[in-house]
């Protein structure tokens, strides 16, 4: 199965620039209530990372203050980040894609250049999944009526 079938285009990816402050990540974060977003090269568009809000917190905590007004105008990437999203490559195989889903909200898709072209959430994956599970089990007599739950308990 071809990745892309799932990929959510950059330009519906709300992005930070590298060269943006903590103020600038929240503002984006808080605006879409997102936990975490990716940081690209505002030149080239190559993936950089992915900045969390547990990120953030962990900077708050080590000034001692819950104040955020004196870290507003700190550059992004000098915050330290607890973790390394792992991007794909637009050409990988489903297996890489899960394996990376399994322990990432989302999972950056990058061109052989290293340019993000998109991600692809663990949501978009769940229901895809959940849909073909729900078509393999439809019509089946042992399943009629059963919840969604019961199907699963039973298809086991």
């Amino acid at each position: 199965m071809n990745i892309m079938f799932f990929l959510t285009p950059k330009r519906d990816v709300d992005c930070v620039f590298e060269e943006d402050t903590l103020g600038q990540a929240l503002s984006r974060m808080e605006g879409h209530q997102f936990t975490s977003i990716p940081i690209i090269n505002g030149h080239t568009g190559a993936y950089i990372g992915t900045i969390s809000e547990g990120d953030i917190l962990r900077e708050i905590k080590k000034k001692d203050s819950l104040s955020m007004r004196f870290e507003e105008d700190k550059p992004v990437m000098s915050l330290k980040r607890k973790y390394n999203y792992r991007a794909v490559r637009a050409d990988a195989d489903i297996e890489d894609l899960f394996d990376c889903a399994t322990s990432q909200n989302f999972v950056p898709v990058v061109d052989d250049t290293g340019v993000l072209i998109g991600i692809i959430t663990r949501k978009s994956i769940l229901n895809f999944l959940i849909r073909s599970y729900n078509k393999c089990c439809d019509g089946s007599p042992e399943y009629e009526g059963a919840s969604p739950l019961v199907k699963l308990q039973m298809y086991r």
